[in-house]
């Protein structure tokens, strides 16, 4: 039972994944850092908001009705989100994708192909050949 544990963790894809998993998760925390702290100043101070949360807002019952709290309906915190995964697709596209694509392109220009084997009736054709010349 531990055996075949140990052989699947020890394949390369499962540790690919996990160190992709960690970079994810890397990459994740410097974007989301990016759109919080530079993007959603710039873009708020636009639309005159602090942040791209409260641009958006959809007043469901305002706090008179309730007695409450107003309940909200935040649009921008979307838009961030939105922006926040198109970011980090960007991010490891450019640093990922696209690097191991350029890598594996080159790769495989250096590398010929080795020629296909003749087919069996050529072999066949090639060795009659070969003995009407040595009888002659």
């Amino acid at each position: 039972m531990l055996q075949g544990f140990k052989e699947f963790i020890a394949r390369g894809n499962v540790i690919d994944l996990a160190v992709g998993v960690v970079i994810g998760a890397a990459f994740g925390t410097v974007v989301t850092a990016l759109v919080d702290n530079v993007l959603n100043p710039l873009i708020g101070g636009i639309f005159g908001q602090p942040n791209l949360d409260r641009i958006w807002v959809i007043t469901m019952r305002t706090a008179e009705q309730t007695g409450g709290e107003p309940t909200e309906v935040l649009l921008g915190a979307v838009l961030t989100a939105l922006i926040n995964f198109l970011l980090v697709a960007a991010a490891i596209y450019f640093a990922v994708v696209m690097p191991m694509n350029k890598l594996a392109e080159r790769r495989a220009r250096g590398v010929e192909p080795a020629p296909a084997a003749p087919a069996e009736d050529i072999l066949l054709l090639t060795e009659i050949r070969d003995l009407l010349a040595t009888k002659n």
